[in-house]
């Protein structure tokens, strides 16, 4: 690689822009290495905890992280962002992207225009992540990181991208995560001071509430893509392969009624009845409560229901 392209790939790291398109002459779903180098230093990174160790302090913090950021995905970015499920202010739409920002999946804007994309095209040959069409791997996580799905599609999103901040934070990307493992790193080394007996330090945090947390959240995240078009049941007879799966829904908190999803779109719910845990609606609704959101789009009884329906007769 000559250190003109070299350059290229690296600028990409903090400036999503330089991606908008493939390089001239590059297989559009070929994997750009170097712009991909963190993907791969961060999964690299988990390693450290053979150095650091575990504390009960850093298996906390992992997990928290976990589940706001998980949370911040499935509510935010999928059920805000994707479909426009509820309201709120600009000012907690703000805080919202910067907490999905922080899970290390690109830009609200990036994010939302491949999933408005995905369901449009849903397991069909242009559906960027159809395990049907590319295979496990390729739906789980090599869309990801193909040239090819770099670029945010804004005219996807002409209801976001009117937003100054959105569009600054899609392309500084990289922005709220860089900043989230520098705020670990600093907080476990004050704890290493002010109060050892928790057994942390820097390091430690660095590792286990970014690293390992980060890639635990995106390999549970990217399931939905591959495992559930593939494993599951189908309540409703939706045009793709999308599956309800119980273990993906206690998961991801939530995500994991895809079929129910994919069925109807729209609803801030995705466990449509009672017995079907969804944690996202439960804090939603919670959240609601306290003003910060509004409108929560309900499921109609009659699509619920339509699975129960009988078949039409043929004239």
């Amino acid at each position: 690689m000559t250190g003109s392209r070299l350059g290229t790939a690296l600028c990409r790291w903090v400036d999503s822009a330089a991606a908008a398109s493939p390089d001239a002459g590059a297989d559009a779903r070929g994997i750009d290495w170097p712009r991909v180098a963190p993907f791969v230093l961060v999964h690299l990174g988990c390693l450290g905890a053979i150095w650091t160790g575990v504390s009960a302090t850093a298996a906390v913090v992992a997990t928290a992280l976990f589940v706001l950021r998980m949370f911040a995905i499935t509510a935010f970015y999928h059920r805000y962002f994707s479909h426009r499920a509820f309201g709120t202010s600009r000012a907690a739409q703000f805080a919202f992207a910067v907490l999905g920002a922080s899970a290390v999946q690109r830009g609200p804007l990036w994010w939302a225009a491949h999933h408005r994309h995905h369901h449009a095209r849903a397991d069909r040959a242009d559906d960027p992540h159809s395990p049907g069409e590319h295979g496990f791997l390729w739906s789980h996580v090599g869309w990801f990181l193909a040239r090819e799905n770099f670029g945010t599609r804004l005219a996807l999103v002409p209801d976001l991208a009117r937003y100054p901040e959105l569009r600054w934070l899609d392309r500084f990307d990289a922005a709220v995560p860089a900043a989230l493992a520098l705020l670990l790193f600093l907080a476990g080394e004050w704890l290493a001071g002010a109060a050892p007996g928790l057994g942390t330090d820097g390091w430690q945090l660095l590792v286990w509430g970014f690293c390992i947390s980060t890639v635990a959240l995106w390999h549970a995240t990217f399931t939905i893509n591959s495992l559930a078009h593939r494993f599951g049941s189908r309540r409703y007879a939706t045009r793709d392969e999308s599956r309800n799966n119980v273990w993906l829904a206690l998961l991801t908190l939530g995500e994991g009624w895809h079929n129910n999803h994919h069925r109807y779109p729209s609803a801030a719910r995705q466990g449509f009845f009672w017995w079907e845990v969804d944690i996202s609606w439960y804090l939603l609704r919670m959240l609601a409560a306290l003003g910060i959101v509004r409108d929560l789009r309900p499921v109609p009884v009659s699509v619920r229901e339509s699975h129960r329906r009988p078949p039409r007769e043929l004239p």
